[in-house]
């Protein structure tokens, strides 16, 4: 069944029936085949925190967190963009006519509270890709720069580890190239939403994330703000020296809004003899809506 006909055929029931985050507050649980259901959910609290102010600070960040997830999740399963969007639209307005001291909602609000205590205090999530893993860290120190949110990836000789580091959860590239070698610029190069109908996908790509990343003229572009010496605690294992490359705050956000199947490119330009010598790191979009909501 398509995401699509599952929806057609469902009934939605009371605002306290339709919460079963008490079974699946733990990312892993997430299925396809209910990922609908799950987004209809949290959605729904998540909207409902908002403007009654069910739930304390953390637990309002792991049920956003969760609610990106499933987001995530719904999308792998088969529904468009504009499906998901509608889906999340739907239980808005359902939130919204909800009253705020109304039996339902709250005991709603008390299932989650009670589903998401243990969640909202975990310090570490792992959360898997269909070929990387973003690995979220809510412990942070106060001298030593460390990755909050981060994903690794070889191309040829090459590493990098890109994602947010440090107190400010910069935007942060950490690059080891072959024979010391040292660009001079780098770049992220991601799908402008703004001007696409969805992600670009070669259904032959596979786990090859070089399929899946949109055509030039439909990204978005940002240039490498710094570009300095890596302190020792944001290098790829093993690695002794790397670049750090640091780039605008609003990579963040363009990278939220990409579907979870698709990829963002990281790349590095060497000067050469007339055009420039560039090489290209891939990052699966991933969860990295859900990791950076889990870092709040």
């Amino acid at each position: 069944m398509t995401f699509a006909e599952h929806q057609k055929g469902r009934v939605r029931p009371a605002i306290a029936l339709a919460i079963s985050v008490a079974a699946s507050a733990c990312p892993g649980a997430l299925l396809a085949a209910n990922a609908g259901d799950q987004l209809y959910e949290r959605t729904l609290m998540t909207a409902a925190d908002a403007r009654c102010r069910l739930f304390s600070p953390t637990i309002s960040a792991a049920l956003d967190a969760s609610r990106a997830q499933a987001r995530g999740a719904t999308l792998r399963s088969g529904a468009t963009e504009l499906q998901v969007t509608a889906l999340e639209k739907r239980a808005r307005a359902k939130a919204a006519g909800a009253a705020c001291d109304s039996k339902d909602l709250t005991l709603a609000a008390s299932r989650v509270k009670k589903a998401f205590e243990g969640y909202s205090q975990m310090l570490t999530m792992t959360y898997p890709g269909d070929v990387s893993s973003w690995k979220a860290e809510r412990s942070v120190s106060a001298t030593i720069p460390v990755w909050r949110l981060s994903q690794p990836s070889s191309f040829g000789a090459n590493r990098v580890m890109f994602g947010l580091a440090g107190r400010t959860k910069a935007v942060i590239a950490v690059a080891t190239f072959e024979n010391g070698q040292r660009p001079y610029v780098a770049r992220v190069i991601l799908r402008d939403t703004n001007r696409t109908l969805g992600p670009y996908i070669d259904p032959r790509s596979g786990k090859n994330l070089a399929g899946k990343v949109a055509p030039r003229n439909a990204s978005l572009v940002f240039t490498a703000e710094s570009r300095d010496e890596a302190p020792l605690t944001l290098l790829p294992t093993g690695a002794k020296t790397g670049l750090a490359f640091r780039f605008p705050p609003a990579v963040a956000q363009a990278m939220s809004q990409l579907d979870p199947r698709e990829a963002v490119v990281i790349e590095f330009a060497f000067a050469g003899r007339g055009e420039e010598d560039t090489r290209k790191a891939y990052i699966e979009v991933g969860d990295f809506a859900a990791g950076m909501a889990f870092l709040r």
